[in-house]
């Protein structure tokens, strides 16, 4: 099965499994990260905003207009941020390491 880390607030790593089809959102979920998702994956928040790792974040689809517009209301915005519930994990992203931004 496919891996990913999360790099939590303190900088501790944490590495999960990662099932395909399920989103960087559903996974930090399933896992107990603190990842909040308040509009559920539906685009109509930032809530899930992860800072993609730059080695990663080509390999990434570019980001809709939509998500681009959501990214706009994040904090602690980075030029690899991304929102966790639009990186589907696939077997191209086994691997995957994104952080989560600090809070304000």
């Amino acid at each position: 099965m496919p891996q990913m880390t999360f790099i939590e607030t303190d900088g501790s790593e944490r590495t999960v499994d990662a099932p395909l089809g399920l989103s960087v959102l559903e996974i930090a979920h399933k896992h107990g990260v603190d990842l909040e998702g308040a509009c559920e994956g539906s685009l109509a928040c930032a809530t899930c905003h992860v800072i993609v790792d730059p080695s990663w974040a080509a390999k990434l689809s570019e980001p809709t207009e939509d998500e681009e517009d959501m990214l706009d209301l994040a904090f602690g915005l980075e030029k690899t941020s991304r929102l966790g519930c639009q990186i589907v994990m696939t077997d191209a992203l086994d691997g995957l390491v994104v952080r989560l931004p600090r809070r304000a």
